[in-house]
C-alpha cells in the first residue's frame, strides 16, 4: 500500500491512496472531496467510478458537490431555521427558502487540514476542521475528524466523529456520484440496486420531507429484492415526479443487518456494497443535469451517477417521528459508512 501527494494551486493538495490491488482513492483537501475511485472490473481494467472534473480548479465553482464531505447539516432544512432549546436559528437560504447541505460557505467549500498514515491494515488520511458558531447560524463550536481509509480488501472507509461546546445539530455525509460501468460508459439506468428499507419519507413539491412515511410495498421504491434504477427514473408514482422522475428520496433503514445497501453493474460485472450505523441514506439518482460537468460530447446529462447518503436526516428538526440529529455537549458524534468494491469474474 502507498500514498501519494500532490501539491496543487496555493494550499491545495490532492492524496493518491493506493492499495496492493491497484485499486486507487484520491482526496482533496479542499472539501474533502473524493475525486476519483479507481477499481477494475470483471477483466481487470482499472476504471473510475466516481464523477469528478478533470481540472480540479472547477470544484471551486461546482454546484453538484462531487465526491464532498456535506455539513454541519447535509439534505435541505425547511424554512432555513430550527428550533433547538427553545430558541430558533436561522442558517442560510441557499436553495429558495430552504438550506441545503451546509448552504453556500458548507463543509464543501473549506480546506481542511489533512494527516496521512499508513499503516499493516490500510492507508488513509486524516482530515480535521473546526466550525465556528459565528459562520453559519448554527449553535456551538464544532471540532471534526474526518477519517478516509482504504484496505487490501477494496473497502474504503469513511468515519466521523464530532465534538460541540453546546447542544447543536450535525448530520454529515459524503456526495460522491457513483457509476459502476467505469468512465461512465453507460448511465446509472441499469445499476440494480437493493435497499433494506420498507418506508422512505415522503416529499412535498419543494422537495421537503412532510414527515409522512410511505410503506415501498408494490412500488418502485421497493428495493429490498434487487432492482433497476430505471424502474422509477421511468415510474409514473408522484414522488418519482416530484424529484424530477427518478430518485431523491430518504430511505430509512429496517432492522440493522451487514449490508444496507448493494448496487451492481451487469456489463462491467462490478458491485459495491454499503454498510453503515447511519439510520437511513438520501439516494439520488442525478435527475438534474449536472451543471458545468463535460460529457463525451462536450454537454451535460442527466442520470450520469447515484448518490447514496447515508446519514440522518434534518426532516427530523420538524418531525418527531425521526432519529434526532441533535448533539449535545457531552456527546461524540459518530458515524461510520464502508464501501466494499468487488466485481464478478
Amino acid at each position: 500500500m502507498d500514498i501519494k501527494i500532490k501539491q496543487l494551486q496555493d494550499n491545495w493538495r490532492v492524496y493518491q491512496l493506493i492499495n496492493q490491488n491497484g485499486m486507487m482513492v484520491e482526496v482533496l483537501n479542499f472539501g474533502g472531496i473524493i475525486t476519483k475511485v479507481l477499481t477494475p472490473d470483471k477483466n481487470g481494467q482499472v476504471q473510475n467510478v466516481v464523477l469528478g472534473y478533470q481540472n480540479h480548479l472547477d470544484y471551486q465553482s461546482d454546484k453538484n458537490f462531487f465526491g464532498a464531505l456535506i455539513g454541519q447539516v447535509a439534505g435541505r432544512i425547511q424554512d432555513a431555521s430550527f428550533q433547538l432549546n427553545g430558541k430558533t436559528y436561522t442558517v442560510d437560504k441557499n436553495e429558495g427558502n430552504n438550506h441545503l447541505h451546509g448552504g453556500k460557505h458548507g463543509l464543501h467549500k473549506v480546506i481542511w487540514d489533512v494527516e496521512p498514515f499508513h499503516n499493516q491494515h490500510s492507508v488513509g488520511v486524516h482530515l480535521t476542521y473546526i466550525i465556528h458558531e459565528k459562520g453559519q447560524g448554527y449553535p456551538g463550536n464544532v471540532s471534526l475528524h474526518v477519517t478516509y481509509a482504504l484496505t487490501n480488501e477494496n473497502q474504503l472507509s469513511l468515519e466521523y466523529k464530532a465534538t460541540t461546546d453546546k447542544p447543536t445539530v450535525l448530520a454529515l455525509t459524503n456526495h460522491s456520484y457513483f457509476n459502476l460501468s467505469g468512465n461512465i460508459r453507460e448511465t446509472i439506468h441499469n445499476h440494480q440496486v437493493s435497499i433494506n428499507s420498507s418506508k422512505i419519507l415522503e416529499l412535498d413539491k419543494s422537495l421537503i420531507p412532510t414527515g409522512s412515511l410511505l410503506d415501498v410495498t408494490n412500488t418502485t421504491f421497493d428495493f429490498r429484492s434487487s432492482r433497476p434504477l430505471t424502474d422509477g427514473i421511468s415510474g409514473d408514482h408522484i414522488q418519482h415526479k416530484i424529484v424530477g422522475d427518478g430518485y431523491d428520496h430518504y430511505f430509512i433503514f429496517d432492522q440493522q443487518k451487514e449490508e444496507s445497501v448493494t448496487v451492481k453493474e451487469p456489463t462491467s460485472g462490478r458491485m459495491m456494497t454499503i454498510e453503515t450505523n447511519q439510520p437511513g441514506m438520501v439516494m439520488y439518482t442525478a435527475n438534474n443535469e449536472l451543471s458545468n460537468f463535460k460529457y463525451k460530447d462536450g454537454s451535460s446529462s442527466k442520470y450520469l451517477g447515484v448518490c447514496f447518503e447515508t446519514q440522518g436526516t434534518p426532516a427530523s428538526l420538524h418531525h418527531d417521528n425521526l432519529p434526532s440529529i441533535i448533539l449535545n455537549k457531552d456527546e461524540t458524534y459518530y458515524q461510520k459508512t464502508v464501501f466494499t468494491f468487488s466485481a464478478d469474474s
